[in-house]
């Protein structure tokens, strides 16, 4: 080792740097440069838009459609002002002319000023009104509503990009052309005037389940998240996982991983947990000996497991309940399991690395003394027992997350350690109305596709199409294999779940990932419910495969964001978060063929769940141990295939299946064993 490899410095958390490489990073929060009376202005209307949100959550949420209209209006009024037209307006601030009021574009602000009249229009018509008005729209509904559809696609375009505008105006067209689609896709079609009346009056549409969900619940905790990791709870999360897995082998990897699931549980972004574990741990990795490219594929895997790990999860926790009409309690126990198994299989191909390539762990100097960072940040830790404890009680995400903030406050304010000032108290207001900008704009926006599919039925038409599809392929194979050994509505079912984690998979390319869910759960959770899935285990599937966009290329941002903090190539990166990240592709068919494993389901068995769980642990070491070419010493060929095969057979939730899979491990393990005993066969 070189002596570069051979010093540490102690991980010290620089957060003003995490929060310049998220801006760097993170399309959805880097804003244009502004003239600074313009950056005043947002940045009083981004504080604004969190103090009313506070506000609600403690003192009691809004009627349904004004709360969201509020919301969005704040929302698609500021897109305009923060995120420019194109790429182009991310150089110098542009000068204050007449045409371009206090710096930004007369076109903007009239963008800006007709989405909030737009938005509105609808939370301030008396209910009786409304509810006449619906299927009736005005003159001046259709107006203001095909203003904000215009205004809303153009918002999201800027915010998030062109994919989710384009699906959702595939929608609308799919919508209007109903007579002239082919085969079962054909309706009767509906004009421009009932399109706008169903999106825009109704709440299945813009003012929909997605846009509440952001509204209500999400805010909250992401504003929570700030204020926690400005307190210091980051660098304590930090502290203990260095404490816990820095002593062994490729100490700062296994550190990326235990921290990235501890900051997982207060932030809900893959790229966050990224840039503000990895500006310590990358560095750290790639000191000790690790390949660039390898060290910011380990940070982007583990950060993806933050939108999976509770209590937060990002958005889809709290969109699971509306959808589902769960407690919040029972989302967060299912999530458990499959959380510890993405980590699991992160941190056994981390060890085979290691091991491999001969890294140390890090030595006593390099760690921090845990007895001393819980006596200096003990008071951090304050707020999230407190919200997770009002959590488990059965009070309301937003009462617990209002409580969650407020005691981030005041730890803030009077912990002598790392005292917030006033100002710092803004700045992280701001700061967590930024992340509602892209969100808030792609779930209005994801509202239109949700819209179209309750005004078309197109969601039953391609659940028929997909189920159908899976039994012709299920009947294809069954000729090859004895119906003893799986029956047809196994393969039925095999099959459609693979179809639906590909295109999960694909649309979580282009768009992000709440909004990926909400597509799908819409789309193919009723397809996975035709065969029988449960609702809880079919919305984690689509769930869990969406996540997977973020380190699957060509998007694969939070691979992305790691490349680009480690100066490696973003494809190999991407394409090694990907590999390591394999254990979340196996564990949600496991879930879904033995759903005991989400702790939660009704038929829960204590038994079905040991052999699904320890198939699990077993299956993802021996796949780990292929994929790394490392087990106990360097891995043959035949070794590879066999440990494949046996991983598969094991993840299979099924005692036979189980055993087989074990068997093809012992020839395996008897040669690891010999050669390990006896170096020089090596």
């Amino acid at each position: 080792m070189t002596a570069e490899q051979q010093s540490l410095k102690p991980m010290e958390l620089d957060e003003e740097k995490a929060r310049e490489l998220e801006e760097k990073f993170d399309s959805e929060i880097r804003f244009r440069p502004l003239l600074p009376v313009t950056a005043r202005i947002v940045g009083a209307l981004l504080i604004i838009l969190s103090l009313f949100h506070y506000y609600t959550a403690g003192f009691g949420i809004l009627s349904e459609t004004m709360h969201r209209g509020i919301h969005l209006a704040f929302v698609l009024g500021l897109v305009f002002l923060v995120f420019p037209f194109s790429p182009k307006g991310y150089g110098e601030p542009a000068k204050s002319t007449i045409l371009r009021p206090l710096g930004i574009s007369i076109i903007d602000w009239a963008l800006a000023i007709g989405a909030v009249i737009a938005v509105m229009h609808v939370p301030l018509i008396p209910l009786d009104d409304l509810a006449f008005r619906v299927g009736n729209p005005t003159q001046t509904d259709v107006i203001l509503g095909g203003l904000l559809i215009i205004v809303l696609l153009e918002a999201t375009r800027r915010s998030v990009g062109w994919p989710l505008p384009i699906i959702a105006i595939c929608f609308m067209l799919y919508a209007y052309f109903g007579p002239s689609m082919p085969g079962i896709l054909v309706h009767p079609g509906s004009s421009v005037s009932q399109i706008v009346d169903h999106l825009y009056l109704t709440t299945q549409g813009v003012y929909g389940i997605a846009l509440g969900v952001v509204a209500t619940y999400v805010f909250h905790f992401v504003l929570f998240g700030v204020f926690a990791t400005r307190i210091g709870l980051g660098q304590l999360f930090l502290d203990c996982a260095a404490w816990v897995a820095g002593r062994y082998a490729g100490g700062p990897a296994k550190v990326s991983i235990f921290g990235s699931a501890l900051f997982g549980m207060i932030s809900g972004s893959s790229v966050a947990n990224t840039v503000t574990v990895g500006s310590l741990t990358i560095p750290a990795m790639i000191r000790l000996g690790y390949k660039r490219n390898f060290a910011a594929a380990v940070e982007a895997a583990s950060s993806t497991g933050g939108q999976i790990t509770p209590p937060i999860m990002g958005a889809a926790a709290f969109l699971m309940i509306e959808f589902l009409n769960l407690p919040y309690t029972t989302i967060i126990i299912a999530a458990i399991v499959p959380a510890f198994m993405h980590f699991f299989g992160v941190l056994m191909q981390v060890h085979f690395e290691a091991k491999r390539t001969g890294l140390r762990g890090m030595t006593p100097e390099e760690m921090p003394d845990l007895k001393e960072a819980f006596k200096r940040d003990w008071p951090t830790v304050i707020p999230l027992v407190v919200l997770i404890g009002i959590l488990l009680s059965g009070y309301t995400p937003y009462m617990a997350a209002f409580w969650g903030i407020t005691l981030c406050i005041a730890v803030g304010l009077l912990n002598p350690r790392k005292r917030m000032s006033i100002k710092e108290v803004l700045d992280g207001l701001r700061d967590g109305a930024k992340y509602a900008l892209a969100v808030g704009a792609a779930a209005a926006t994801v509202g239109i596709v949700v819209g179209v599919v309750t005004l078309t039925g197109v969601g039953f038409k391609i659940s028929y199409i997909v189920t159908t599809t899976a039994a012709d392929i299920a009947t294809w194979f069954g000729t090859f294999l004895p119906a003893s050994l799986v029956g047809g509505a196994t393969l039925t079912l095999l099959f459609t779940l693979i179809m639906t984690g590909i295109v999960c998979i694909l649309m979580g390319c282009g768009i992000p990932t709440t909004a990926n869910y909400i597509i799908m759960a819409t789309i193919a959770a009723p397809t996975l419910a035709m065969l029988g899935v449960e609702p809880l285990v079919a919305h984690f599937f689509v769930f869990y495969y969406g996540i997977l966009a973020d380190i699957t290329p060509p998007v694969a941002l939070a691979a992305y964001a790691a490349a680009g903090m480690a100066g490696a190539d973003p494809f190999k990166t991407g394409n090694t978060a990907f590999r390591l990240g394999l254990g979340k592709v196996l564990v949600p068919f496991v879930f879904v063929f033995s759903p005991s494993l989400l702790l939660v389901n009704a038929n829960f068995s204590w038994s079905e769940f040991v052999i699904a769980f320890l198939g699990c642990v077993i299956g993802i070491t021996a796949l780990g141990a292929a994929l790394s070419g490392f087990m106990l010493v360097r891995t043959k060929v035949w070794e590879q295939v066999l440990l494949v095969i046996a991983a598969i057979l094991l993840v299979v939730p099924e005692i036979y299946s189980s055993l087989l899979g074990l068997a093809l491990l012992i020839p395996v393990l008897m040669r690891q064993f010999t050669v390990m005993k006896q170096p020089q066969l090596a």
